[in-house]
């Protein structure tokens, strides 16, 4: 087999106090993302994504939020981890499509850095990474700016 795919998806609550990280950009909002490290659901994503697609567990197994030494941790480092726990496996990304669900902040003024930020992490051309966003059209918790969530399918192959 010459090539695996996988999917990943994370979901961080929007509060006050933090800051909004997406994609490695932060992004000026009021409301930042609640979590362990520094709570990037899109990089979160594309990390699940690469994982699953070799069947190496997700990345509470990896990075557990138990675990003090991720506690504010950049996921930007923990991609570049990932993505070298990957290429020691044989494996090289492919490709990379990603969708970011808020309603809030407004993202597409950040796609172009959140794809530099990902491949570079990944070690591959950004032309291999694509990230989207859409606003939900304020259905759901997304919608209602409660939240933000973040789907990755990734295509990897044999070095």
């Amino acid at each position: 087999m010459n090539m695996r795919i996988g999917h990943g998806y994370d979901v961080h609550r929007l509060v006050e106090g933090r800051r909004c990280i997406i994609g490695g950009v932060d992004i000026p909002f009021e409301l930042g993302l609640d979590g362990h490290s520094d709570a990037d659901v899109l990089t979160h994503a594309v990390m699940d994504a690469l994982l699953g697609a070799l069947a190496l567990g997700d990345i509470g197994r990896h990075f557990p939020d138990t675990d003090p030494a991720y506690k504010g941790a950049d996921s930007l480092a923990l991609l570049r981890h990932v993505s070298a726990l990957i290429r020691e496996k044989g494996w090289q990304v492919g490709n990379i499509d990603a969708t970011v669900l808020a309603q809030a902040p407004k993202l597409a003024p950040h796609i172009v850095q959140m794809r530099e930020n990902l491949a570079a992490a990944m070690k591959c051309d950004v032309d291999r990474v694509s990230v989207k966003a859409t606003t939900e059209e304020k259905l759901g918790f997304t919608g209602a700016k409660q939240g933000i969530a973040a789907h990755c399918v990734c295509l990897l192959e044999k070095l």
